[in-house]
Order: C-alpha cells, then sequence, then structure tokens
C-alpha cells in the first residue's frame, strides 16, 4: 500500500495531548524538548500541525492570539518546525500558508532566525525589528539599580493585567494570567505605591528564562533582572529588542553573553503595536 505524499497529508489542530509528539519534533531537529514551554502554548494558543503516517509529527507550529476573541488584534506565530526526514520539501511553506490564509486579516508577528527568514520574506513578512538572546550567570555589579522591586502576589494581577496591555497594545489575558503557575519567578516593580514594571523567570532546561519583561523605563527593568538573578542559582537567558542598547550592555557587563540575533517580522502591519519603549523582552519568542 502506497503511503500519501507530504503535500496530501492533512493538517490538522493539534492539542495539548500533542504535548509529546511536540516535544519529540524538537528533539528530532536537534533542539531541546521543551515541554513546559511546548505545554504552555498549546493551552493558550492554537496548534497546527500535519501527522506522520509511520508515527508522530512531520510538523507543527503554534499561533498565539491576543486581543478580543472574535477579532483578534494580533497573532503571534512560534515553534514552527518540521521534522528533519521531511526537511525542504516545502512542508513548512504550506504550513505557514495554511496560517496565513486560517488566520484572515488578523496581523502576524514571528521571531525570525536567519534560516527560517528566507520563508517568512517569500510568504510576505517584513523585518520590523531584531532582538538579541543573551544567555549566562549574572554577576552583580557594584551598584545595582535601586527602584524597589517584590514578589508579585495575587492581588496585583490586575494592575499587571492593565500595565502590559497599555504596553503589548493588546490584551493578553490568556497568557498572562498563566504566569503564576507557569513561573518560577515573578516579581513586580513598585513606586510610590503603583506597579510600574513588572518581569517573570520561568525554568527552561538549566536556565532561568526571564520575560516577560515590562518597565517603565532601563533603571527599571535592570532592578528587575537584578532582583530575579538574586532569587536563583540558574543561569538566566532573555532575549533583548536592540533598541534597548543600555539594558544590553548592563546586561553584558554582568555575564550575559551574546548568543543569537533573531529577526522581528510582521505581516499585515509595519510594527510591532504598543510602546516598545517599555517593552524589553518577550515572554518567549514563540509567542511574540
Amino acid at each position: 500500500m502506497s503511503t500519501p505524499s507530504d503535500a496530501a497529508l492533512p493538517i490538522r489542530r493539534l492539542t495539548p495531548r500533542d504535548l509529546s509528539a511536540c516535544a519529540d519534533l524538537s528533539e528530532d531537529r536537534g533542539w531541546p524538548r521543551e515541554e513546559h514551554k511546548w505545554r504552555l502554548l498549546l493551552t493558550a494558543g492554537k496548534g497546527y500541525g500535519i501527522d506522520d503516517p509511520g508515527g508522530g509529527l512531520v510538523a507543527a507550529c503554534v499561533v498565539t492570539e491576543y486581543g478580543p476573541r472574535e477579532r483578534p488584534l494580533l497573532g503571534a506565530v512560534g515553534m514552527v518546525l518540521v521534522a528533519e526526514r521531511h526537511a525542504r520539501q516545502g512542508i513548512g511553506r504550506r504550513l505557514m500558508r495554511h496560517i496565513v490564509s486560517a488566520m484572515g486579516t488578523t496581523p502576524l508577528t514571528l521571531y525570525a532566525t536567519p534560516y527560517g527568514r528566507p520563508l517568512y520574506e517569500e510568504l510576505g513578512f517584513k523585518v520590523t525589528g531584531r532582538s538579541e538572546m543573551l544567555s549566562g550567570p549574572f554577576t552583580p555589579g557594584g551598584t545595582e539599580p535601586l527602584v524597589a522591586t517584590r514578589p508579585a502576589t495575587a492581588e496585583d494581577l490586575g494592575s499587571i493585567l492593565r500595565l502590559d496591555e497599555e504596553v503589548f497594545g493588546a490584551d493578553r489575558t490568556l497568557l498572562i494570567t498563566r504566569l503564576p503557575a507557569f513561573s518560577d519567578l515573578l516579581r513586580v516593580a513598585v513606586d510610590d505605591g503603583r506597579i510600574v514594571g513588572y518581569a517573570a523567570a520561568w525554568p527552561n532546561m538549566d536556565t532561568h528564562v526571564v520575560g516577560p519583561l515590562i518597565a517603565r523605563d532601563t533603571e527599571t527593568a535592570k532592578s528587575l533582572i537584578a532582583s530575579l538573578a538574586a532569587h536563583t542559582d540558574r543561569p538566566l537567558r532573555t532575549d533583548i529588542d536592540v533598541r534597548h542598547e543600555e539594558l544590553l550592555a548592563w546586561a553584558k557587563a554582568r555575564g550575559l553573553a551574546s548568543v543569537a540575533m533573531n529577526s522581528v517580522m510582521t505581516y499585515g502591519i509595519t510594527e510591532s503595536p504598543g510602546d516598545w519603549t517599555r517593552r524589553f523582552a518577550p515572554l518567549t519568542v514563540a509567542a511574540g
């Protein structure tokens, strides 16, 4: 019996039950399994995948929608993966065309590696920014920023959601309300009793990923990173918008080294919504 060609295999919605298959796909491409992150994305976002008749997944990706459920303002595309044995056969292009079609008039955004960027450009995505991934042990300096920080409480959630929507440019309630359970550390920066920033640190392999990082200014962002670092023994990892040159220089001076550069790309809009001056790092590049 002949097996269907890759072009004939149907694209279907993924669910949290596909977690193990998604992690297997990551491992197949030499990525960490990242089951913790996959679980978040498959519950807060919409997964799309192609089943391999021989078992497992041929390809997968996730779209996380922000804004009103009935009319999202933005869709963030991430975790676009094609199994090695099916690579270079146009499957990634087919899956992405399906996503663009399924999202209709909803603008899209994604973080692209140099390897993936040509495909997205072919589909009409434009480069609108860049981010730099940093990773390493954080070494405190002699004089750290003095903006007060403290652990976030349940009573802070409403303020965090309002600040996040104002800065990000769209409602992210479905994602942000999962942060207390998803992250190991969630801290807020406070000035005169008012929350002026927040940041989370969540576990990924042997590191703590810092994100999202939303802050009133650079000093507040520094204070949040330093406070997270003071409460973990793990190396930190984060993706910082390259326009935040002062924060990048400060983080590198404290031990975080540059790992990679990614292009921020958009489809249907000329730039990401919100206030980039207060948006320092995403929760994960897979969710915008």
